[in-house]
């Protein structure tokens, strides 16, 4: 699949739907307790329309951190159409408090731990300063890996990831130029060169040889620099994956794109039919709105 001029469609698995993001619009679709699917379309604002998205290296940062918030939105919506009781139902205010305390969450397992181990190693061990730094990489690394096989293993993520693989399994099919239909969606790989799973893990190699250079440091002013290098390190993530994305093809490209592609064998799974018919629906509408918008 090789990089085309806008939309390049994206989108995420949510709790048993699938959310779908075009250029101008986005669909939730949810399958409910009773079996019922519900879609609900609405227009993208705000700055995936700016000028703003469009400048390198600061489009990364902008749009990953309106996709969290648009990725909150769809949890929140796939989470009211599992119950029936009002009283049972999120709100908006509880899911962004949700999405905050798992950015932190996440930051401290992923950044702040491996930093403070790699610490440790070089004060206790007596290790070199260079390689407590790649240690602390190759920690960390070890830690996404294991976090993603953890929680697979749990039933509800399961079927999640689930939906993941329908997700992928629709854009793959629509860029082959398959018809969506669900038998023909299920042919293709559950695999896709521009999920979030690759840039997370460009992000931790990334991270090897960035935090490599920066030499010994006391314990604070190390976690300090994780910090205020996680935007740096997102955007170039982000930046990577495009350029990757954008060559597909070309021979130099596939081996930088195996490894995330085989990552993604950790958090997707092959679908079931059902699974594959709501990933339709919501891409559908999808097409349905902007080609409705293009003739209006």
């Amino acid at each position: 699949m090789t990089d085309q001029k806008m939309p390049m469609y994206g989108g995420q698995a949510v709790l048993e739907g699938v959310m779908m993001r075009g250029a101008k619009v986005y669909a939730i679709a949810v399958r409910k307790p009773d079996g019922e699917i519900v879609v609900d379309t609405q227009p993208l604002t705000g700055i995936y329309r700016s000028k703003l998205a469009r400048i390198p290296f600061l489009r990364g940062l902008i749009i990953l951190w309106d996709a969290l918030v648009l990725g909150t939105q769809a949890l929140t919506y796939s989470a009211n159409m599992q119950v029936e009781e009002e009283e049972e139902k999120i709100d908006g205010g509880s899911m962004v408090l949700t999405l905050l305390v798992s950015l932190a969450f996440a930051i401290g397992l992923f950044f702040l731990l491996p930093a403070g181990l790699a610490y440790l190693g070089e004060t206790f061990l007596g290790w070199s300063p260079w390689w407590c730094n790649v240690a602390e990489g190759v920690i960390r690394l070890i830690l996404l890996i294991g976090y993603m096989w953890g929680i697979g293993q749990m039933e509800d993520i399961e079927r999640v990831f689930g939906y993941h693989g329908a997700e992928h399994k629709t854009i793959n099919a629509f860029e082959g130029g398959s018809s969506l239909e669900v038998d023909d969606v299920l042919t293709y790989s559950r695999e896709h060169p521009r999920c979030g799973t690759a840039f997370l893990l460009t992000i931790v190699v990334l991270s090897i040889f960035f935090f490599s250079l920066l030499g010994p440091m006391p314990l604070l002013s190390r976690l300090l620099s994780r910090l205020l290098l996680v935007p740096v390190l997102a955007s170039l993530s982000y930046e990577y994956i495009r350029l990757t994305t954008r060559f597909l093809d070309s021979a130099w490209a596939q081996p930088l794109i195996r490894p995330n592609l085989w990552l993604q064998q950790l958090t997707t799974r092959e679908p079931e039919p059902a699974m594959v018919e709501v990933a339709l629906a919501s891409f559908r509408a999808i097409l349905e709105q902007e080609q409705a918008d293009a003739h209006a």
